[in-house]
């Protein structure tokens, strides 16, 4: 949610990520692997599971409103099962005004009438259950929508709700006789992040949108609020949570006067609405937010103690630079998240959100960085795309769609994908008219495009019919790309030459002893080659080659790269490759076309 696209890679770099480089020279993480569990021959539930992310407004629309629901996913749930999906989390489905599309929630406790009833969640929750597809709720735990009965009682100062939220007097001006802010802290979307409220007589904290005012983590009530809204969903039976702009949960404690300090600026930008404006080193990333997941991941497995069941999971969403990241897995006391996000496919390579000329060097980088960073004993999670980010084939460039799948199937870990990444779905550009994302709205005709989160939204591409087989109504909530005629499951689906296809086969090869459980070495060889090999004594070894750029290659030797030996045919290739599976390939002598990418299997 939180991540404005503008400026992510710029906030890293301020904060100061430390990023490996790429390397010419293989690197070996057999040791990160094998330390990923107990033993080396199992993996937990969601160590192999294939995670998928649903944005339930664009998913499928079942009333023919114009925009998707509960009912809409329980009726693809066997295209779920059928692509292969073991988990799937959805974003936030609680009641909200939809100021920030569900992100503000009024009520953690009840479904947003749009997307349906708590009768129809647990249908879904039956549902998925009998296909064996495990249900991850989107959890929003920075901050509630001022409609929120909680924020009303706090306005009110009602007891055990007068510190619920982050107030303050302000000050007064000592030259206009104005009231401002207490701090120049600036919200996500543009603007102050403080907003006085008339019947309060004081200030709070929104580092987002107005409407969604920031819960005060240090008052215990809130704490304990929160953990009953994690425990009320886990008793509806969902396997885990992912866990929403968590750095922003804790802020900097005021001095002995009340005051909180001014953050600096970054230099980044030189407009002032603009939340890249300043360094954030007061309200973002502090060690608390990182002991907060704890608590919450000591609930979970708690629960499953008393309850029994499979493992409940965290998911964290966070882009903030490496070193904090990491802190979420925990340490050699207190385990953490399971599965902090990995952005580092979004927000690494050429320092912007346009990675179509990346070469084999840069995406090294980006597997390295976190390969290399990751704690002892945790295993790794390829976060392609999301609703926040423009979709994978309008940023590496379309003829990459399915390499980038192959890549993100082939590396060790946890693999999750973005509803229509399977398609090869790209952004449709939105009008300023159509837009509909505060992010883009909080700005002007003139820069929305800089913010704007929309063009990834748009409803999933069912078929070629009217409104893409998504709804029936003679309108949906987000114009559909026009491409749909041809970029949609069904039609993907009826050839064995589409994304969805090759896809489905990936999943399948995900399932294998060695991608599993086995040892990862890559390197970069040239400017246009990947090579990665996974091996597991006792089993086939597997190496993917992949030519990033848009120029062909020959003669090129990967096995010293990556110290693979013997006899090689391909198990797996895109079309791009003008070869056939189960051809014989020399790794001494390789040659591929621009965007080729095989999976080779030994013989």
């Amino acid at each position: 949610m939180a991540c404005l696209n503008n400026f992510i890679v710029a906030v890293l770099l301020l904060l100061g990520l430390r990023c490996a480089l790429g390397r010419a020279a293989a690197v070996d993480v057999d040791d990160l692997e094998r330390a990923a569990t107990s033993t080396d021959t199992t993996r937990d539930w969601w160590q192999v599971a294939q995670f998928y992310q649903i944005y339930p407004r664009s998913y499928k629309d079942s009333n023919g409103d114009g925009i998707g629901d509960l009912q809409g996913i329980i009726s693809k749930l066997d295209y779920l099962k059928e692509i292969g999906v073991t988990a799937t989390w959805l974003s936030p489905i609680y009641k909200s005004p939809m100021a920030d599309f569900g992100y503000d929630i009024s009520d953690f406790y009840d479904i947003q009438d749009e997307y349906g009833t708590l009768a129809d969640f647990d249908e879904l929750i039956v549902e998925a259950n009998r296909r064996n597809i495990k249900i991850i709720l989107d959890f929003v735990p920075n901050h509630s929508s001022d409609e929120n009965v909680w924020f009303q009682r706090s306005v009110r100062r009602e007891k055990g709700y007068e510190d619920y939220y982050m107030w303050h007097d302000g000050y007064t001006n000592a030259t206009t006789g104005a009231r401002e802010p207490p701090s120049n802290w600036l919200q996500a979307f543009r603007g102050s992040a403080w907003e006085w409220n008339e019947e309060r007589q004081q200030y709070y904290l929104h580092q987002f949108a107005v409407k969604q005012p920031d819960l005060n983590y240090r008052n215990p009530a809130v704490v304990a609020q929160m953990k009953r809204v994690l425990t009320y969903w886990l008793d509806r039976g969902v396997a885990g949570f992912r866990m929403d702009a968590v750095p922003w949960c804790f802020e900097v404690l005021p001095d002995a006067e009340g005051r909180y300090p001014d953050e600096p600026l970054s230099g980044y930008t030189d407009d002032p609405d603009e939340s890249a404006y300043l360094k954030h080193i007061y309200t973002q990333d502090l060690r608390e937010t990182v002991e907060m997941v704890f608590q919450w991941r000591t609930l979970l497995d708690d629960y499953q103690r008393v309850h029994g069941g499979d493992t409940r999971v965290i998911m964290v969403e966070t882009y903030s630079g490496l070193d904090y990241v990491m802190q979420f897995y925990g340490n050699r006391t207190t385990k953490g998240a399971q599965m902090p996000f990995n952005f580092q496919f979004i927000t690494g390579g050429n320092g912007d959100k346009n990675n179509t000329r990346l070469n084999a060097a840069g995406f090294v980088k980006i597997i390295n960085s976190w390969l290399t960073q990751m704690p002892a004993g945790q295993t790794a999670n390829w976060v392609m795309g999301n609703h926040d980010q423009r979709r994978v084939g309008s940023r590496y460039g379309e003829n990459r769609i399915d390499l980038m799948n192959m890549l993100q199937m082939f590396l060790p870990g946890v693999s999750i994908t973005y509803q229509g990444e399977e398609l090869g779905m790209t952004d449709l550009d939105i009008s300023w008219e159509d837009s509909r994302d505060p992010a883009a709205c909080n700005s002007n005709s003139q820069i929305y495009e800089q913010f704007t989160r929309d063009p990834a939204r748009t409803p999933f591409q069912w078929s070629d019919e009217d409104n893409a087989g998504f709804s029936t109504n003679a309108t949906t909530w987000l114009p559909i790309n026009p491409n749909y005629v041809t970029v949609n499951a069904k039609a993907e689906n009826a050839t064995s030459a589409s994304h969805l296809s090759l896809y489905k086969q990936l999943v399948e090869l995900r399932k294998l002893k060695t991608l599993q459980l086995g040892a990862t070495r890559y390197a970069s060889v040239g400017d246009n080659v990947v090579a990665i090999k996974r091996s597991l004594s006792g089993q086939a070894t597997y190496v993917l080659v992949a030519n990033v750029l848009d120029t062909a290659v020959s003669g090129l030797d990967i096995s010293s790269a990556v110290h693979a030996t013997g006899s090689y045919k391909i198990k797996l290739l895109n079309p791009q490759a003008k070869a056939t599976v189960g051809d014989a390939v020399s790794l001494s002598n390789l040659s591929l076309e621009p965007y080729a990418a095989l999976i080779l299997e030994s013989v």
